[in-house]
C-alpha cells in the first residue's frame, strides 16, 4: 500500500488502511481540504469545481466520493465524466469555474489514483497553495453546509468537443494540409480516455485512414501505460503491418505524447516537443522554456531561430512559471509535455497531435526523415541509494563546489552544463535517493558521464565516514 501526499495532488494505491493509501476517508478528507482552501481563496458566497477522470477501474468509485464530498461543502460541480487532463484544466477556465479536481494518477499502473489540484486559471496550484493544502489535510477542521446550502452537481459532456474545436481552430494548425496529406495514423490509448479523444480530434483534423490499439477505455491497462519505448513495441509494430505514416501514443490522462515513425522507430518521447517548437518556432519567434532534465535539442533548435531558450525545475507548475516570466510561445517537459500557451498552460497531447500532423504535412516528408533533422542527443537515467544517515543536501553541494569552473545550475538540486552534454542530479524528496540523468551525443558518452559522476558521490561519501 502507498500514499503519497505532495504540493502537487494526492496520489495512492485502492484499498488498505486509512492514512497508508487512497482510501475513501483520504479521498474524503483531501477533498475537504482543497474545498475548504477554495473557499479561504476566493470571496464568492457559491463556488464551483470542475472535475473529470481517466479511465481506470477506481475512477468511478473517487469521482462519486469527491463529487458528494464537495456537495457536502457547500460546493456545485460540474462533472466532466470521463476525460483528460488538458481538457478538465481548459473546462475550468471555460466554465469560469473557481478550481478543478482531476482523478488520475498518470502514467502510474491501474490500482494507483490521484486527486490533481487546479486553480481558478486551470493551472496546477503552486507550491505555497499546495502547502496550505497539505496543512488542511493533515489538521481536519472542516465546516461542512447545511442541507440547504449543500451544493448541486451538473454533468457536462460537452468539454471534449469544446476542447477539439480549440484546438482545430488554431491559426498554426492546418487542417486543409493535414486532409490533403492523407495520412493514414495508428496510436494506442492504453485503454484509458485517449480511446475517447484522439478518435474524434484525428477525423476533426481530417485524419481518415486511422488504426487504433487499445481504444475502449476499459482502465486494465494493456501495458505499463508511461510511454517510453521498452513500453511501446505493440504499437512500433502495428505502425509497420498496418504501412501507418506516424503513430501517437498517449499515457491515461492524455497530456503527455509520444510518437513512432513509419519504420516502427520510436521518435524519443524527449523529441515531441523538440520537433512541435520547431514548427512553432519557424512560424512565431519568440522563446521556449523546458524543464532541466529535458534534452538539449530543444536549447539547440530555440538558437537556431536566434530566440532564448530557459530552463525551469522540473515540474509542469514551474515550467508554467518560467514560460509566463519569459513570455515563452512554447514549452514543456521531455516526457513528451507540450505545452502551447496559444490554447492554453497545461501539458496537452492534443495540441501536440495537431501541431506534429500540420508540421508533417507541410514538410511532405516521412516521420523518420523529419526525426533525422533534429540534433541526436541521448539521455541516461540512474539512481543512487543512499543509507538514512548521510546528508544528500551537503553530497549535492560538494558536486556543484568540484565544478564550480563548469555552468552549475542550483535551482533544482545541481546541474552541469558541459560544451555539448550535461549532468543534473536531483534529490528525492520521500526516500534517500539521488536522481542522476546525464546527457550526450550518444548514450554511451551519457552512461560515462553518470558513472563518472556517481564515482564522485562514492568518494565524497568515502572521505565524510
Amino acid at each position: 500500500m502507498s500514499l503519497i501526499k505532495s504540493i502537487s495532488g494526492f496520489r495512492g494505491t485502492i484499498g488498505g488502511k486509512e492514512g497508508t493509501a487512497l482510501t475513501p476517508i483520504d479521498v474524503v478528507k483531501f477533498t475537504s481540504a482543497f474545498a475548504q482552501f477554495i473557499k479561504e481563496e476566493s470571496n464568492k458566497s457559491k463556488l464551483k469545481i470542475v472535475i473529470g477522470r481517466d479511465a481506470r477501474i477506481s475512477g468511478e468509485m473517487v469521482s462519486n466520493l469527491v463529487v458528494g464530498t464537495l456537495m457536502g461543502m457547500g460546493v456545485d460541480v460540474v462533472d466532466t465524466g470521463l476525460s483528460t487532463t488538458p481538457t478538465v484544466e481548459m473546462a475550468v477556465v471555460d466554465q469560469k469555474a473557481d478550481g478543478g479536481i482531476i482523478l488520475t494518477a498518470s502514467h502510474n499502473p491501474t490500482h494507483w489514483n490521484a486527486l490533481k489540484l487546479l486553480n481558478s486559471k486551470g493551472e496546477f496550484i503552486n507550491a505555497k497553495e499546495g502547502e496550505r493544502v497539505l496543512f488542511l489535510a493533515d489538521n481536519p477542521d472542516f465546516n461542512f453546509a447545511e442541507v440547504m446550502n449543500l451544493g448541486s452537481c451538473i454533468k457536462d459532456d460537452s468539454t471534449i468537443d469544446m476542447h477539439i474545436e480549440k484546438v482545430i481552430n488554431l491559426p498554426l494548425v492546418d487542417v486543409d494540409a493535414i486532409d490533403n496529406a492523407n495520412f493514414r495514423v495508428c496510436f494506442d490509448s492504453v485503454s484509458s480516455t485517449g480511446g475517447i479523444v484522439l478518435p474524434k480530434l484525428l477525423k476533426a483534423l481530417g485524419v481518415k485512414d486511422i488504426v487504433a490499439l487499445n481504444e475502449e477505455p476499459t482502465g486494465n491497462f494493456a501495458h505499463n501505460p508511461e510511454p517510453l519505448p521498452e513500453n511501446i513495441t505493440d504499437i512500433c509494430d502495428r505502425v509497420v503491418e498496418s504501412k501507418c505514416d506516424v503513430g501517437f501514443i498517449v499515457d491515461p490522462d492524455v497530456d503527455r505524447l509520444a510518437i513512432v515513425c513509419e519504420n516502427g522507430r520510436p521518435f524519443v518521447e524527449e523529441y515531441s516537443l523538440v520537433s512541435i517548437a520547431d514548427y512553432v518556432l519557424s512560424q512565431t519567434l519568440g522563446n521556449t522554456v523546458s524543464n532541466l532534465s529535458s534534452t538539449r535539442a530543444l536549447r539547440d533548435i530555440t538558437e537556431k531561430y536566434n530566440q532564448q531558450y530557459f530552463a525551469s525545475a522540473v515540474g509542469e507548475v514551474n515550467v508554467v512559471e518560467m514560460m509566463k516570466q519569459k513570455n515563452a510561445i512554447i514549452g514543456g517537459e521531455g516526457n513528451g509535455g507540450i505545452i502551447y500557451p496559444e490554447l492554453h498552460y497545461g501539458r496537452d497531447a492534443l495540441v501536440g497531435i495537431a501541431l506534429f500532423l500540420t508540421l508533417l504535412a507541410k514538410k511532405n516528408m516521412k516521420t523518420s526523415a523529419l526525426r533525422d533533422t533534429y540534433p541526436d542527443y541521448s539521455i541516461s537515467k540512474n539512481k543512487m541509494e543512499l543509507t538514512e544517515n548521510i546528508n544528500v543536501d551537503k553530497i549535492l553541494e560538494k558536486i556543484a563546489e568540484k565544478y564550480s569552473s563548469y555552468d552549475v545550475i542550483t535551482i533544482d538540486g545541481v546541474k552541469i552544463n558541459f560544451d555539448k552534454e550535461w549532468v543534473h542530479l536531483r534529490k528525492s524528496n520521500t526516500e534517500p535517493i539521488i536522481r542522476i540523468y546525464s546527457e550526450s551525443d550518444n548514450i554511451t558518452k551519457a552512461d560515462h558521464l553518470a558513472k563518472v559522476i556517481i564515482e564522485d558521490i562514492t568518494e565524497i561519501i568515502r572521505q565524510d565516514m
